[in-house]
């Protein structure tokens, strides 16, 4: 354990300090770690610096490597608890580690798309709050898109419902700018960006917007959201429902070449 300093550091603090310590221990530099545990190791780093508290899964991969039993997974619960972490929080720190991510958004810009002119509108609709409140949502959510662009980028499905672009915020600059984002995206290698046009009509996802992860361990989890909350669905039988109503979907949608034309059209028609 971390010799002398329990007293003194937070559950998520002694957790950072014996990840380290493990890791130097074992004598492994991080990219060497990261060959061994098949994470990132920009993320590994975030672990080690308690930026990111991340998930049990890779906190087991990491027991398992060091041969710490379960010393490390305990240490993770009690920061969990300490934390009262939030589901979205929980979301969060999966997202961080996802290889892959499919996504329908039925009314809004996906946040891993989202510019920040467009993260601002949309967080001043939730109601007042203080200017530098807002300042620091907004950077938490711009700095979630550097998975995108990371040394090992984030492979990204998105299902735009139509709605998503009849409806801009009230700044035609912001708009424009957003627009020109999804365009920019939908041209990236690990970015795929689909169109569900009205003409689908009803559908299994119609109101809930819907997020599936695959994380390094093989597992898959969904995040569900509702204008106010958000739940984590990592039973298996129920992400599978949700992956096959996705799938379903993802085969009505416009292709990607459609889909950049229909972004196009909006854009020049704006």
């Amino acid at each position: 354990m971390i010799d002398g300093a329990e007293d003194e550091l937070s559950p998520r603090a002694m957790l950072a300090a014996e990840l380290t310590r493990q890791r130097e221990r074992a004598g492994w530099t991080l990219a060497e770690l990261a060959d061994r545990s098949k994470y990132d190791p920009s993320y590994l780093q975030r672990l080690e610096k308690g930026v990111r508290l991340g998930s049990l899964d890779a906190i087991d991969a990491l027991d398992r490597l060091y041969g710490t039993g379960d010393l490390l997974s305990k240490l993770w619960r009690a920061a969990k608890r300490e934390a009262g972490q939030s589901r979205f929080q929980g979301f969060v720190d999966l997202e961080a580690e996802a290889t892959s991510i499919q996504e329908f958004a039925v009314s809004t810009v996906p946040g891993l798309l989202q510019t920040p002119g467009y993260a601002e509108a949309l967080l001043r609709t939730r109601g007042p709050k203080s200017e530098e409140l807002l300042t620091q949502q907004v950077t938490a959510r711009i700095a979630r898109q550097d998975r995108l662009i990371d040394a090992k980028p984030l492979n990204y499905r998105g299902l735009l419902d139509e709605s998503v672009l009849r409806r801009p915020p009230r700044d035609a600059g912001v708009w424009t700018e957003q627009l020109e984002r999804l365009l920019s995206a939908a041209e990236q290698p690990n970015i795929v960006l689909q169109v569900v046009p009205f003409s689908v009509g009803l559908h299994n996802l119609l109101t809930s917007p819907l997020q599936l992860l695959w994380l390094p361990s093989g597992r898959t989890v969904a995040y569900v959201e509702s204008s106010w909350t958000g739940h984590l669905v990592e039973e298996t039988e129920e992400v599978d429902h949700l992956r096959l109503s996705y799938d379903r979907l993802r085969d009505s949608a416009l292709s990607p070449t459609e889909s950049l034309d229909i972004l196009r059209s909006a854009l020049e028609d704006h």
